[in-house]
């Protein structure tokens, strides 16, 4: 039985519309780089500093680089709310009323998190756990925040973990963790085609199928 359901943000349970990846490239142009789009693509999933570091030349740039990066975020956000991608609150619902725990994890950090959730109305009790890329030692592909995540959750055992993700680096991730289910998604910037090609157990349309997955 799956105690603990391990759910990516952007792309997975939210729509932000791309915008996330929009401002690293812009930052990064600002601060000098020349990222071409098989370049943001492979840094997708990552913690954002550590993509602005291996996108950019000059690791003095680095804190500058960051910090525009969050400002166009944060502008971004304004001007384009994110809002939940359809059927995953209600996912997530059932999956709590069922006794399975909810733990989000992200690229993202605290501050860039707490504001995103806060408006969607997903701070309050919402959900079981979040755990950020800077709670944890590595982003992904480490599986450091899914195991912060059972930690928080109290759930001891990796074969009760399902993680979901979708990106690359999400399923690597639930792979180098152990997790039972390995499920990616095709609701953000990678299809099923570069999915597939690395290990996982299920490709699901959403977050959306995941309540039937465990029924079945």
């Amino acid at each position: 039985m799956i105690e603990l359901a391990v759910l990516d943000i952007a792309g997975t349970t939210v729509e932000e519309h791309g915008a996330v990846y929009v401002a690293l490239e812009e930052a990064v142009r600002a601060a000098g780089g020349t990222p071409n789009a098989a370049d943001i693509q492979r840094w997708m999933g990552a913690g954002k500093r550590e993509a602005i570091s291996a996108l950019l030349a000059a690791p003095e740039a680095v804190d500058g680089a960051f910090a525009d990066f969050r400002a166009r975020l944060r502008a971004a956000y304004t001007g384009t709310p994110p809002t939940p991608l359809p059927g995953v609150p209600e996912a997530i619902a059932t999956l709590r009323a069922a006794g399975v725990k909810v733990a989000l994890t992200t690229g993202f950090d605290r501050e860039v998190t707490g504001a995103l959730l806060g408006a969607i109305g997903w701070d309050d009790g919402f959900l079981d756990a979040v755990v950020c890329v800077d709670d944890v030692p590595a982003g992904r592909p480490a599986p450091y925040m899914i195991f912060r995540a059972m930690e928080a959750t109290g759930v001891h055992d990796v074969g009760r973990v399902l993680t979901a993700g979708d990106t690359v680096r999400d399923l690597q991730a639930g792979t180098n963790a152990g997790a039972a289910i390995v499920a990616g998604v095709l609701t953000g910037g990678q299809d099923a085609a570069v999915l597939g090609a690395v290990r996982h157990t299920h490709l699901l349309p959403s977050v959306a199928a995941i309540p039937a997955l465990l029924a079945n």
